[in-house]
């Protein structure tokens, strides 16, 4: 009986060293750390580098929208007003320049050109009287004042003719294609530039005020981009820079632009904007649609990793330094911009001179985290 208690105490106590060695292993592995044996290091492939010092430049993101120039912009209205008689425009619809977008019709047209007409026909006859009394007073026939007040009324009725011919252009109608029998109640109204309809703002039969706009047309050869950029960023960008914008619905299509003014005023909000042109005309980039941008900025010398270097883990970024043999450590970083298939590091202070992992860090990362399970 004594030698199987002795036995059995000596098995209690083996048991209890051993649960505490592992116990201790377990409590010395540090969570952030781990360790390869010689076949997962062989099969891993790892491979190592130190912090290198790369030209990398540094990308702005912005947003902005598509924006038409006041000259691309065109309202149409009826200078005198008069009743919408027909017009066959629609939202999108394009037009031509010269091209006829609406009939207008009022009893003011034939008025204007009734006065028009009678104005002409009174200036012929003062013509002719004041080379008349200009012969008699030659022969003195006639007084100098009779003379003078004959040429004051053809410089009069020449004012009134000229200022009636001017209003009739205005509505588009030709004062020397009209007579007493061509006498139209009618104008039209013609495209002013090339483009497409944007706004259709009346129907027909509707009477249109002179300050009342009928349409808006859109030249669109001439669009550009109009983007934010805070106070602190204006001062990274000069006319003739080169930006890249593209749209949420297809960020892949890439469509080139370059700057050609920057504000010099800044809003409430701390922004100032940027317009750029684009160098290709895309029918597709439609005005008010909004867009982001990216803006390549000075490039500087930066400390840098390769970009397998970088592993992403729930939501941060990490890299694993060479501790010891086949050991190696997870660390936060902070990156930068990307170029050429390298990351600047920008806490790099304390990576200086070490190994970093640059190739099979995702292999230690499911290493690390399958041990924990």
């Amino acid at each position: 009986m004594k030698n199987i208690l002795i036995i059995l105490l000596a098995t209690l106590v083996i048991g209890c060293k051993k649960e505490t060695i592992e116990t201790k292993s377990v409590t010395n592995l540090n969570e952030n750390e781990v360790s390869l044996t010689d076949a997962q290091f062989k099969n891993a492939d790892i491979e190592t580098t130190t912090l290198s010092d790369k030209n990398i430049s540094s990308v702005l993101k912005l947003n902005g929208k598509i924006d038409v120039p006041p000259q691309n912009l065109v309202s149409v209205s009826v200078p005198l007003g008069g009743y919408l008689q027909s017009t066959k425009l629609l939202p999108g619809m394009q037009i031509k320049k010269g091209e006829v977008i609406a009939v207008i019709e009022d009893q003011q047209y034939i008025q204007l050109q009734q006065d028009y007409l009678v104005a002409k026909a009174k200036l012929v006859y003062a013509e002719k009287e004041a080379s008349r009394q200009n012969d008699l007073n030659q022969s003195q026939a006639s007084s100098d004042k009779i003379t003078q007040m004959a040429q004051a009324e053809v410089s009069s009725l020449r004012a009134i003719t000229n200022a009636l011919a001017e209003k009739l252009k205005l509505v588009n109608i030709n004062p020397n294609t009209i007579s007493a029998s061509k006498i139209s109640q009618k104008i039209n109204v013609y495209a002013t530039i090339d483009g497409y309809v944007s706004r259709v703002n009346v129907n027909v039969g509707k009477y249109i005020s002179p300050s009342e706009v009928l349409f808006e047309l859109i030249n669109p050869t001439d669009i550009h981009l109009n983007i934010k950029v805070y106070e602190k960023d204006v001062a990274k960008l000069k006319l003739g820079q080169r930006v890249i914008a593209y749209t949420n619905s297809e960020p892949n299509i890439k469509h080139q632009s370059k700057i050609i003014l920057i504000s010099k005023d800044a809003s409430t909000d701390g922004t100032s904007e940027v317009h750029c042109h684009f160098e290709k005309y895309d029918k597709t980039l439609l005005p008010g649609m909004y867009m982001n941008a990216e803006v390549e900025v000075q490039s500087a010398n930066s400390n840098a990793l390769p970009e397998e270097s970088i592993v992403s883990f729930e939501g941060k970024n990490y890299i694993y330094l060479e501790v010891a043999k086949q050991k190696y450590q997870m660390q936060e970083v902070q990156i930068g911009d990307t170029e050429n298939n390298f990351v600047q590091i920008i806490n790099a202070d304390k990576l200086k001179n070490k190994k970093v992992v640059s190739k099979g860090a995702y292999t230690l990362l499911m290493k690390m985290k399958n041990t924990e399970e």
